[in-house]
């Protein structure tokens, strides 16, 4: 049966009207009508007026249960009570001082704490800018120049690492628009799971660093586990060569010390965003003391690596980041959240089954993916990995046509889902599970009576 996706649309815009007409006003505004490139959606994204907990209302009063949870940095879910005192008491007393002040202090206290690489800190306002930090200081101690990247993982949108964060990878080619050819030329693509690989890379580039994202790239397309990354950790020591561990999303959401705290991996430096700011804009990157000190004044390297920041540790940020690692740090919300997205890949891989459709389930944590068409053994176990973790054939181009419909079908039945992954929080609850379960069978069937599955 051919897909028919003009049926899926009138009945996805018939759901949400108000957002068809937002949207008409958003292209006037936007490029392609949104503000973030994963909001796109065609034939129009959904708007959203408010959120509580685990849940999103529409602007046509529809109910959704959410599963971006702002792009992975709610684990507590939408306006938890705690963090919302927080900002309120903040900004009642200052948004932005342009000085010092004790919640930074704090912060960065609460970091040093529960991340076992960081000796110092230094804010940023988001992950990219905490990633390309990162790079600079590895060059600036080292003199060195060139960088290894996994393909596949994502590091933010700047220059020096968007190259290779997304497939293809099987033709060499990781040319971006408006990215020069000598930006490119610093920066070496290693295939993921891969240290005999990664060892001659190191051998031949002689790089100032290797980054990776803690739980693999585009947080766990293909998942990197405790066995790698601490050959990783080794492989690096013995080399001489920097490690930056990317815990952006990680970190905060896997276990209250990140993918570090988690398998007893110390990083050279760490890069921190989302859960970091509780829902607000902020990063940072920690790190070795020796290290960060090369945005010293004073310091041993005989030059200091400018950065300036309009927004680094403002207050409202510090005052919800702050908020939001106390409750990290009791271990409970990552624990919660992680029991939800287990559930959730276990009873999604039943429905495939179920239905016969050849799709699979599969992640870590508190986090899922799903991949569709998928030819290889059937998930067995919570340690299963499609096609063997073969990132070739896990890492693909999915059809943008079936990509919209999948999302369009689970929105029309109150599902909220970032592509063909999502997060999971704490404040997802048994009953928003069961829902979540019966929902997402109800938009399965609706893709088949419209011949995508």
């Amino acid at each position: 049966m051919p897909a028919n996706g003009s049926a899926l649309d009138a009945l996805y815009a018939e759901r949400f009207p108000t957002s068809v007409k937002r949207y008409e006003k958003a292209c006037k505004l936007f490029p392609s009508g949104v503000t973030h490139d994963s909001r796109y959606l065609a034939p129009f994204p959904v708007y959203i007026k408010s959120a509580k907990a685990a849940h999103k209302t529409d602007v046509d009063n529809h109910d959704l249960i959410d599963y971006w949870m702002g792009h992975g940095a709610l684990l507590l879910g939408h306006s938890h009570p705690t963090l919302v005192a927080a900002v309120q008491g903040q900004v009642e007393v200052g948004t932005h001082w342009g000085a010092c002040h004790e919640l930074e202090l704090e912060w960065a206290e609460w970091i040093n704490k529960l991340v076992p690489s960081s000796e110092m800190v230094r804010f940023t306002s988001s992950g990219t800018e905490s990633t390309m930090m990162a790079l600079r200081i590895a060059r600036l101690v080292t003199g060195k120049q060139n960088v290894i990247k996994f393909a596949g993982h994502f590091h933010g949108w700047h220059d020096s690492l968007i190259p290779a964060a997304e497939p293809p990878h099987d033709n060499g080619d990781y040319s971006q628009p408006g990215i020069t050819q000598g930006v490119m030329s610093d920066l070496i693509i290693s295939p993921p799971n891969d240290l005999e690989a990664l060892s001659k890379l190191i051998d031949e580039h002689d790089p100032a660093c290797v980054i990776c994202e803690a739980t693999g790239g585009r947080w766990g397309v293909v998942p990197l586990r405790k066995e790698f990354l601490l050959g990783l950790r080794k492989l690096t020591e013995e080399k001489g060569v920097l490690l930056v561990m990317d815990e952006v999303i990680s970190g905060f959401r896997v276990h209250p010390g990140g993918v570090q705290g988690l398998y007893d991996i110390k990083a050279d430096l760490t890069t921190l965003a989302k859960i970091l700011a509780g829902g607000l804009p902020g990063g940072c990157v920690a790190g070795r003391a020796d290290l960060m000190e090369a945005l010293s004044f004073t310091n041993r390297y005989g030059k200091k690596m400018k950065h300036h920041g309009t927004f680094n540790a403002n207050p409202l940020s510090a005052a919800a980041g702050c908020a939001m690692l106390e409750q990290v740090a009791t271990g409970k919300p990552c624990k919660r959240a992680s029991e939800v997205a287990k559930v959730l890949r276990r009873e999604f891989n039943n429905l495939f089954a179920e239905k016969n459709i050849n799709w699979a389930a599969y992640g870590d944590y508190a986090m899922f993916k799903i991949i569709p068409n998928y030819e290889g053994p059937r998930p067995e176990s919570e340690d299963f990995l499609p096609y063997e973790n073969d990132f070739q054939q896990v890492d693909r181009p999915i059809e943008k046509e079936l990509s919209h419909a999948f999302r369009k079908a689970m929105l029309v039945n109150g599902l909220d889902f970032m592509g063909w992954g999502a997060m999971t929080s704490s404040a997802h609850s048994d009953k928003d599970v069961d829902q979540t379960i019966e929902s997402f069978s109800k938009g399965l069937d609706l893709l088949k009576e419209h011949g995508f599955v």
